[in-house]
């Protein structure tokens, strides 16, 4: 089957048929026992939904039960026709309504003593995925066929990306009945701590997914992808050695995860149908020898057998009797933990004992700000309780920042190891890919020695390590297969779930009385899934009526909700939209209803698209949003300097060339038509004082571009801020950001990378104003002045990069005067934001700061490692 992209699929015949109807959210909403009451009243056992909008408000607050109360007790609140009077009411009336999968608790006798009562608490793992494959926010993003993907109709090389796409689906589809629907399910466990400061309380939460739904739908917190099904036990067992009570521990792990996901396996064994469906692993075979020479009951020696198979001392490992189950398979490789972590704590590391502390830290401080992203004012090398985001942040720069401070073959065997942590973090991976993933990895172990020779492989003490015992680079050995099993690895990140225990674990944890955890978490928990069904339900209702109501008559003019005034810079001003009307915009916003999601991204293609079509006089001219290609240009609607001479715009931006690049430009213009693909450079043909058509400018401070993602023209990306203010304090040599620049007509941003694209400094963001009652010569259009940077070529190699970073070394144009090259091009020539790290040679210069770091240095990086979306365009 062709896609529209060139794409070739291969769908598993026969699989995930349909038998009758089931069971939609609403059928399972409307099936408890006070259904009857809200054939009259919706809202039972509330009595209005102001009375559920109070009380709704009042359980998810995290107040404790004597602070609602308070609440409830104020003079005001009492002459409210509340239906409840206490804390306690409350809650006893949110017990009443619908609920989901219900909680169990189950007392877990353990052979060896331990200082409290072991308990489980959980939930039915069939129900929790039944309440996810049911929830109509996933009714669009669900994957039930196993498929093989293929760049082309010879199907020479294979495409990866949903798990749907690897091979274990497939495979897993062809031991099951014909029409059977295959479902798989994402276990996520990691403990937690409660306490906060003090105290040393943990959790252990069990969260459950599918990995039918799609990845870029799953991947987001805000859509609740992941259910917390159990929370395992923490206990304290009494051994006199502590690495026997870690194996105790251990062992109790699985014996819980083997009574909670008992439905699972029970599942998948009805529904196989196979004589010996388990197999036999080398794990169990390991297990088995392991058990036939030491009773697993004397933990201390069966330990020390299952060592010499590098196991960890556990019997009976819960996936024992799980059909279709293999660890080499199933545990898939996970990017915080592995990669991220793997990088701060040995690639760091390396550079900064190779550059030095002081001198790194220096580097970093110095780069100049770009807004949206983290800049490192502080120290890197003495960061404290370092996040993911924190490593993926430094991680932007630091190839390019640690250039010409360490030997060559240090830096290619870093540097290795960035492009294989990109590479593998690429939402679609084919076998080309997965051969340069290889190739990175093998290119870093051609390398390594150099780290170790040079001593800046070290332990805490500050000693040098002469050996590569890294756990986590072993595992990277792995992914390349795990990929070709599985899909692409991005999707099984810990990201999601780490974020999960902040709304499953953290916050119910805080509302609690701070005793006994673990009840009063999975009450909170219960509350809290009731009222969010209940909001759901209100919601399809409501609609539902509205629908009704409505039946053919139009919503309304989405253009009439668009506010075009505003400027959507975080820091300045927002472009948003009219609160009581966006749910007549869903395409413009991606809008979310329930709790707890994060603020939307602007979609200025849709505004673009809205603006095309209104009425002549009724929105600004040139249109402030609007589309070249793949991305979308926004400016605000009231310019930074409403009005400014061209001569005086020259002194203020420092461009003393502004009058004769003007009246280059529109000479092109009249040569070559308002169409022209303008290039920056070539001989200056006007003079200083040459007459323009027109001598007053607005000018703009700010630009923001929306792109598409490199793999998926679909998803719209955040938009970025593009700064060109003058000087100013503490910004003495003002504030301009970099830019790829289009100047090839038959060449698109990202499709051919740099080809056909050239890299320029934007130094003055204008709109030439005509005499008002006067027919103008030009067309009416932004333009923008840019400084051109040049690559400098290289001796070796035929990319014109510098061998051991791998990046494009740039240096300013100048003409043969020394005076900078720069010309006028339309805004709409601009295509992305593009990071230009100074070249700092051996040691940076202390006089440099993040204020003119940019303006003094004489060659710089173009950093392609700044975002994973222009990572592949300029790694072409």
């Amino acid at each position: 089957m062709p896609t529209h992209n060139s794409e070739v699929i291969d769908s598993y015949p026969d699989c995930a048929q349909t038998y009758g109807k089931g069971y939609t959210f609403l059928d399972l909403f409307n099936s408890d026992n006070n259904s009857k009451h809200r054939a009259m009243n919706p809202y039972y056992p509330f009595s209005s939904w102001k009375d559920w909008e109070v009380g709704s408000w009042l359980l998810r607050s995290g107040l404790s039960m004597g602070k609602i109360d308070s609440f409830l007790s104020l003079e005001m609140i009492k002459t409210l026709p509340l239906s409840f009077l206490s804390a306690k009411e409350l809650r006893s009336r949110a017990e009443m309504l619908p609920s989901g999968p219900r909680w169990m608790s189950q007392i877990i006798p353990t052979k060896f003593p331990t200082k409290l009562p072991v308990v489980l608490y959980w939930r039915d793992p069939l129900d929790c995925i039944s309440s996810l494959l049911n929830h109509p926010a996933f009714h669009d993003q669900l994957d039930f066929t196993p498929r093989r993907v293929y760049t082309t109709a010879q199907r020479l090389c294979r495409v990866f990306s949903e798990w749907a796409t690897g091979d274990d689906a497939w495979n897993m589809q062809s031991a099951l009945p014909k029409g059977a629907t295959l479902l798989g399910t994402i276990l996520s466990s990691d403990k937690t701590n409660v306490s906060t400061m003090t105290g040393d309380r943990v959790a252990h939460p069990l969260l459950v997914s599918l990995a039918n739904i799609c990845m870029s739908t799953r991947l987001k917190s805000s859509s609740n992808a992941f259910v917390l099904t159990a929370l395992l036990p923490v206990p304290k067992f009494i051994h006199k050695k502590k690495r026997m009570r870690g194996v105790l521990e251990d062992r109790l792990i699985h014996e819980c995860l083997d009574i909670v996901l008992r439905p699972l396996k029970v599942a998948a064994r009805e529904g196989v149908m196979l004589s010996d469906p388990i197999g036999h692993t080398t794990t169990l075979s390991q297990l088995a020898t392991a058990r036939s020479k030491v009773d697993p009951d004397d933990i201390e020696a069966f330990f020390r057998e299952a060592q010499k198979f590098r196991l960890n001392g556990v019997n009976t490992p819960f996936w024992l009797d799980w059909p279709l189950s293999d660890p080499s398979h199933f545990l898939t490789p996970e990017f915080l933990h592995l990669i991220h972590r793997e990088f701060y704590d040995h690639d760091v590391k390396w550079l900064i004992c190779a550059v030095g502390d002081t001198e790194i830290d220096f580097r970093f401080s110095v780069l100049q700000v770009i807004t949206g992203f983290r800049h490192f004012h502080g120290r890197i090398s003495k960061l404290k309780q370092v996040t993911g985001r924190a490593q993926r942040d430094i991680q932007r720069s630091i190839v390019a920042v640690s250039a010409d401070a360490v030997p060559s073959t240090v830096m290619a065997a870093v540097r290795a190891l960035m492009d294989f942590r990109y590479l593998v973090q690429s939402p679609v991976i084919d076998d080309i890919q997965l051969t340069r993933i290889s190739t990175a990895l093998e290119e870093f172990h051609a390398n390594k020695d150099a780290i170790i020779d040079g001593g800046f492989r070290r332990g805490q003490r500050g000693g040098v390590i002469e050996n590569w015992y890294i756990p986590k680079l072993e595992l990277m050995q792995s992914i390349v297969p795990s990929i070709r099993n599985t899909g692409v690895s991005l999707q099984w990140t810990a990201d999601t779930t780490e974020h999960a225990h902040i709304t499953e674990i953290k916050d119910p944890a805080r509302s609690s009385n701070n005793n006994n955890y673990d009840p009063q978490i999975c009450r909170h928990l219960d509350r809290t899934d009731k009222c969010c069904r209940f909001d759901l339900a209100m919601s399809l209702l409501n609609n539902m009526a509205d629908s009704k109501r409505q039946g053919s008559d139009d919503v309304g003019d989405v253009n009439d909700n668009v506010d075009l005034d505003a400027d959507d810079d975080h820091d300045d001003g927002d472009v948003d939209f009219d609160a009581d009307v966006d749910h007549d915009i869903p395409h413009l916003l991606a809008m979310n209803k329930y709790p707890g999601h994060s603020r939307p991204t602007t979609n200025y293609f849709e505004i673009a698209k809205v603006l095309q079509h209104r009425e002549a006089g009724t929105v600004p001219v040139p249109l402030r949003s609007f589309v070249i290609e793949r991305t979308a240009f926004h400016l605000a609607y009231d310019p930074s300097i409403r009005n400014i001479s061209v001569d005086d715009a020259a002194i203020k931006f420092g461009l003393p060339d502004l009058r004769p690049a003007i009246a280059d430009f529109l000479r092109r213009e009249d040569t070559h038509g308002r169409d022209h693909i303008h290039t920056i450079g070539g001989a200056r043909r006007a003079g200083p004082t040459t007459p323009l058509p027109f001598d007053k400018l607005q000018v703009w401070f700010k630009l923001r571009l929306q792109d598409t993602d490199f793999h998926d023209i679909s998803i719209i990306r955040p938009a970025q801020t593009l700064n060109c203010a003058p000087p100013s304090d503490p910004w003495t040599s003002g504030r301009y950001d970099t830019v790829i620049i289009n100047n090839e007509a038959r060449c698109v941003w990202p499709t051919d990378g740099l080809h056909g694209h050239t890299i320029g400094q934007i130094r003055l963001l204008m709109r030439p104003v005509g005499k008002s009652g006067t027919n103008w010569s030009w067309k009416d259009r932004f333009l923008v002045y840019v400084h051109r940077f040049d690559i400098v070529p290289q001796s070796s190699g035929t990319n014109d990069r510098e061998p051991s970073t791998q990046l494009h070394l740039l240096k300013r144009a100048k003409r043969s005067n020394g005076t900078r090259v720069g010309d006028i091009v339309p805004v709409t020539q601009l295509r992305a934001l593009v990071n230009l790290v100074p070249r700092f040679g051996a040691s940076a210069d202390n006089r440099l700061t993040p204020y003119n770091s940019m303006e003094h240095a004489s060659q710089f990086w173009l950093n392609k490692y700044w975002d994973k979306n222009s990572y592949f365009p300029l790694s072409m």
